[in-house]
């Protein structure tokens, strides 16, 4: 069974997807970027705060679902320069318990949508 997660707490879809779908027990987040949801503004000019604001997005997404971060089992970090990786990698881990932590990938692209720096996805369980 298929069903769609919404939530008014983080940014609205700009193309045709959902923000997540829980498929059985496990819910699929679309990935997020550091667009304020309620000012429609993005978060620019420091990637600490644009991770800070997609972690904001996804962990709405998350309660919205039912969840928290104890449930992300998998996590995708897309940066557009891998020379952000650190600043990155340190806010998103005050998100987590280092020992319990899901399995993640970070990679460097080319573009992200908006021209953002960082998007992330992630998958959580029940």
């Amino acid at each position: 069974m298929k069903k769609i997660i919404s939530t008014s707490n983080a940014p609205a879809p700009i193309g045709p997807y959902n923000q997540a779908v829980f498929a059985s027990e496990t819910l699929y987040i679309s990935g997020q970027i550091p667009l304020n949801p309620e000012t429609g503004e993005l978060v620019s000019g420091d990637i600490a705060a644009e991770t800070k604001m997609v972690m904001q997005n996804l962990k709405a997404i998350l309660t919205e679902a039912g969840l928290t971060f104890e449930n992300v089992v998998k996590s995708s970090i897309f940066l557009s320069d891998m020379n952000s990786f650190a600043a990155v990698n340190e806010v998103y881990g005050t998100y987590f318990d280092e020992q319990t932590a899901p399995a993640r990938e970070t990679v460097e692209v080319a573009n992200l949508p908006k021209f953002v720096n960082v998007e992330i996805s992630m998958i959580a369980i029940k």
